[in-house]
This record gives structure tokens, C-alpha cells and sequence, in this order.
């Protein structure tokens, strides 16, 4: 009873605010306000995931399936508020409460059995040191959580490379091409991956990420991330 006191005094001198608008949250919400997440630019790409722009990104790139997005993304928009608070502000429950959003509306899309696993692209290790955790990998976590199925570590970056900011696509698969290695070919072999990061532009890094992946030969690799758009 005292805790529970302590708590609401707590909330009363300190309440916790929305990550995007900075308003206050009531206790049944957590990261982000009703008003935040109706007004997120969701897409529809899961209901097109074999024929659409994301798909023509990747094509000549790698042989993947499906490619979706959550939210279609905007500069200065909602999306790109989104991602920064991610990625800089050390919101990692805001990740993977955001694939926990995406991975329910794929459960009633039907996907719900369409993945064994949940692979996400890997950091550099001293990236995740200097960040204390990886943004997509919370993110798969929150879509195997509402899929009920595994989110597995089976890529490691060897190498760090130049931020892909600013480059041509040729130049962004250059950068990436050879810096993926894929673990454990057991947990590779024959299964249906679903491979997800925060963000997609060129698609050059989830296209050496399932290179690595398709060493291993699993049955099917699909790309999905928080993010895309122009």
C-alpha cells in the first residue's frame, strides 16, 4: 500500500508524457498517448506485400517474398519523430511497443503463421555498446511477441561502415555488401524468416543481411521494417 502511494505521488510530481506530443499519459497507457498512436501514418503494405514499391527496391537485390512496412515515413513527420526517439533517446520499450502494434495488425491479417522466426539486423558492437541496445532487434521482438514465435540473433556485423546518409544506391550496397555473417546454420536451414530493421531507403542493407541468411538456404526470407518511404 505504501509503494502504491509512493507511486502516485510519484506520477503526480513527475508524470510520465507521451515520447512523441509530450502530454500527459493516463495509467492504461504506456510510451505513447490514444491520440499519438491513431494518428501514426500506418500502411497497408502487408496487404500487398508481394507487389509494391518496397518489393521493386529489392529487386535485383535479393530474392525476398514479401516486403512491408509499418508506417510510411515522412521528414519531419510523426514517423521520423518516431525513429529519433528510438534510436537517441534510449527508448527501447518504445521499439518494441511499436512492434507489438505492427505484429497484431499482421496477426489479423492472417500472419500469424507465416514465419517460424524473427531475425532482426544486427549493430556493430560498439554501436550497441555506445547505444545499450538494438533498435530493430526490440522492434522483432515486439512482432514475435504478438505472432508468439521466436525473435533469434543469427546475423552478426563485422564490420562498422560509414553511415549510408547521402549515398547512391550503388554506393549503399557497396558499403554493406560484405559486412553480414550469418550464425547458427541450423536455425537458418529451412525455415521461414521474417527479417526486420527500422527503416528502409535503398533496401541495400536487408538485402546483404538476407544474402548472408540465403547461405544457409532457409525456405523463404521476408523484409519488413518500422519504417519507409522516399
Amino acid at each position: 500500500m505504501r509503494f502504491n502511494y509512493w507511486t502516485d505521488f510519484l506520477s503526480l510530481v513527475f508524470p510520465e508524457t507521451c515520447c512523441l506530443c509530450n502530454r500527459s499519459l493516463f495509467p492504461f497507457e504506456n510510451e505513447l498517448c490514444k491520440i499519438c498512436i491513431a494518428a501514426l501514418p500506418v500502411t497497408n503494405y502487408h496487404l500487398v506485400s508481394e507487389d509494391n514499391d518496397l518489393k521493386t527496391k529489392l529487386l535485383g537485390l535479393a530474392p525476398v517474398v514479401k516486403v512491408m512496412a509499418y508506417l510510411r515515413f515522412s521528414k519531419k513527420g510523426l514517423s521520423q519523430n518516431l525513429l529519433h526517439q528510438i534510436k537517441y533517446k534510449n527508448k527501447p520499450a518504445l521499439a518494441r511497443l511499436v512492434g507489438l502494434q505492427y505484429g497484431y495488425l499482421l496477426k489479423e491479417a492472417g500472419f500469424d503463421d507465416n514465419w517460424t522466426e524473427i531475425v532482426p539486423v544486427p549493430l556493430h558492437r560498439r554501436k550497441r555498446e555506445i547505444r545499450g541496445y538494438n533498435q530493430s532487434e526490440q522492434f522483432g521482438h515486439g512482432i514475435a511477441e504478438a505472432l508468439g514465435i521466436k525473435c533469434k540473433r543469427l546475423l552478426l556485423r563485422n564490420q562498422a561502415t560509414e553511415t549510408q546518409t547521402n549515398k547512391s544506391r550503388i554506393d549503399r550496397w557497396k558499403n554493406v555488401s560484405e559486412v553480414f555473417e550469418a550464425l547458427n546454420g541450423d536455425d537458418i536451414r529451412g525455415k521461414r524468416i521474417l527479417l526486420v530493421d527500422d527503416v528502409l531507403t535503398t533496401g541495400a542493407t536487408l538485402a546483404s543481411c538476407a544474402h548472408a541468411l540465403f547461405k544457409y538456404k532457409p525456405e523463404q526470407i521476408d523484409l519488413a521494417v518500422l519504417a519507409a518511404g522516399d
